[in-house]
């Protein structure tokens, strides 16, 4: 292999040269301060190889999510009606923890950033928006048709992303070092326990005939033969209440 074919080899990709060039300088100069300009000159692109991968300036800090996104919404749309909607969308909240754990030095990084600079967390917020949306797309259509199939599908959603998003913080906050999908796992379970169907267990035993109906007394009521039996009293809707007391009475033998 020539010289020139191994420093080829050698150089990154130029999405990523990018990305690398952009938070060098954010650290050092301060993510305001640093223009789209400075960050091509650092890189050795010109502009428009800037913006054939990033749309903007604040793009270029969150460069996984789209992918990460797509990869979401291809895996909800493989989901069977065998899968349990609720664990499906507890796996698929799992992709985005993958994202953050392929490289946690610069997720923690990010995260730093993204703290300093308010239109950073505002843009993250518009990304977990579309994260919650395509969960609860994805519920609405295996919901649907239940009571309230909507209103649980958007709950279980913002859940799901709400419990994702106080863990994987928690890991940030640890500079990367903690297990981050035991701590996702955890959070998750929490979701799971409130929403998902429980697993079918064993056949429960053939239940015992139940015993014959007691003879009825008036035929407006059924003779109690223990005391927690249950009394049905058949009346009309106008009648007055002194009138279903003596027909209660009566059915009960205390006439």
């Amino acid at each position: 292999m020539s010289s020139s074919s191994a420093a080829s080899a050698a150089k990154p990709p130029m999405r990523d040269a990018l990305v690398a060039a952009a938070f060098q300088l954010f650290l050092e100069r301060g993510y305001e301060q640093t223009t789209v300009d400075d960050i091509v000159a650092l890189a050795g692109v010109g502009r428009r190889s800037f913006f054939r991968y990033f749309p903007s300036k604040e793009d270029v800090v969150f460069p996984d999510h789209e992918r990460c996104l797509a990869d979401m919404t291809a895996f909800l749309a493989a989901s069977g009606e065998q899968d349990e909607p609720v664990r499906r969308v507890c796996d698929a909240a799992r992709l985005v923890l993958r994202m953050y754990a392929e490289n946690p030095a610069f997720s923690v990084q990010r995260y730093r950033l993204t703290k300093q600079v308010p239109g950073l967390r505002a843009y993250e917020l518009s990304v977990v928006w579309r994260y919650e949306r395509a969960l609860a797309e994805y519920l609405r259509a295996r919901l649907a048709g239940r009571p309230d199939g909507t209103l649980r599908a958007d709950v279980i959603a913002a859940a799901v992303v709400a419990a994702h998003n106080n863990a994987l913080r928690s890991w940030l906050r640890s500079d990367g070092k903690g297990d981050a999908d035991a701590w996702v796992d955890h959070a998750l379970g929490y979701v799971q326990t409130a929403f998902a169907r429980p697993e079918p267990g064993p056949a429960a035993p053939a239940a015992a005939p139940a015993p014959a109906a007691p003879a009825a007394r008036t035929g407006v009521g059924t003779w109690p033969e223990r005391p927690d039996d249950v009394v049905v009293l058949v009346t009309r809707r106008d009648a007055p209440l002194w009138r279903m007391v003596r027909e209660l009475e009566a059915a009960l033998g205390r006439s």
